[in-house]
C-alpha cells in the first residue's frame, strides 16, 4: 500500500494532544477523519512526536498509508480542504519508502519554548507563549542549561506518568537566548521523556528570576528526584519544530 509523508503545522490549543483519545478532539483524529472524507479509507496516522494538549507544531512529520490511486499533491490539497476549520495544515506531502516510519525513522527531534518576558497581558500571543512579568536573565539560564547536554538520567525532569522504559536520554543541544522581550529555549535530542522539555524550562526559569543559582539547578538535576523539579512550564509555550531523518550527527 502506498505510504505518504506529510509535514503538519497546527495550533494545539483546541486539541487534547496529538494522540487520539475519547475525551476530546485530537490532531491525529482530525487528520484521520480528513483522510476518510477524501478517500473513504480508515487510516492510522503516525507522527514523529506525541504532543500534549495545548502544544503546537511548526513542522510535525506524519506518515499515512492510502490504497486509493492518487498522488502526494492531491493528498495535501484534499487533506487541507477536509481539515477546515480545524487549525491544522499539511505544509508538504511526498511519497515515502515503504519502510519509512515517521516516529521510528527519526534520528533527532527539535523543540522550541517561547517565553514573553513582559508585564502586559498577551493579546496576539495569547495561548502561544508563557508570559512572565519578573525580569529574566537569559544568559544565566543558558549557562545553567549546559549541564543537561549529553547522556544523563533525566528523572528530575520526567513526568510521573511517563511510560518510557528508562529515564536515560541524550540531549544533543540546548540554548537560551533573548530577542527583545521574547526568550527562546531551543533543544534537540533523539527522543524526550514525557514533560521533559517543559520541566527543564520551568526549572531554568527559577535560575532566570534569581531564585536558583546554576549550582542549585545542577544539584536538582543530578539528584534524579522528581520532587526537586521546579515548576512545569505551561503547554502553550511549547512547539514541536521539526524532526531529522537519516544519519544522526
Amino acid at each position: 500500500m502506498p505510504r505518504y509523508f506529510l509535514v503538519l503545522e497546527f495550533d494545539g490549543g483546541p486539541f487534547v494532544g496529538w494522540q487520539r483519545q475519547e475525551n476530546g478532539v485530537s490532531v491525529q483524529g482530525a487528520l484521520e477523519e480528513a483522510v476518510f472524507r477524501f478517500c473513504g479509507e480508515r487510516v492510522t496516522a503516525h507522527s514523529a512526536g506525541r504532543t500534549d494538549a495545548g502544544v503546537h507544531a511548526l513542522g510535525m512529520p506524519v506518515h499515512i498509508d492510502i490504497e486509493k490511486e492518487t498522488d502526494a499533491d492531491t493528498i495535501r490539497e484534499a487533506v487541507n480542504y477536509h481539515l477546515k476549520p480545524a487549525p491544522v495544515a499539511a505544509l508538504t506531502a511526498v511519497r515515502a519508502a515503504d519502510d519509512f516510519h515517521a516516529r521510528f525513522s527519526a534520528t533527532r527531534r527539535h523543540y522550541r519554548y517561547r517565553i514573553l518576558n513582559r508585564r502586559a497581558p498577551l493579546t496576539l500571543d495569547a495561548g502561544r507563549a508563557w508570559r512572565l512579568g519578573p525580569p529574566l536573565d537569559a544568559d544565566a539560564m543558558h549557562a545553567a542549561a549546559q549541564v543537561l547536554i549529553g547522556k544523563h538520567d533525566f528523572t528530575t525532569f520526567r513526568a510521573s506518568t511517563c511510560q518510557a522504559d528508562t529515564p536515560v536520554k541524550t540531549l544533543s543541544s540546548i540554548s537560551v537566548f533573548r530577542r527583545a522581550e521574547e526568550i527562546l529555549i531551543e533543544t534537540s535530542a533523539r527522543s524526550f521523556l514525557h514533560h521533559q522539555v517543559r520541566s527543564m524550562v520551568g526549572s531554568l526559569v527559577e535560575v532566570g528570576i534569581g531564585r536558583w543559582s546554576a549550582a542549585d539547578f545542577a544539584d536538582a538535576f543530578k539528584a534524579c528526584d522528581r520532587r526537586r523539579c521546579g515548576q512545569v512550564a505551561p503547554a502553550e509555550g511549547l512547539y514541536f519544530v521539526r524532526a531529522d531523518y537519516g544519519q544522526a550527527g
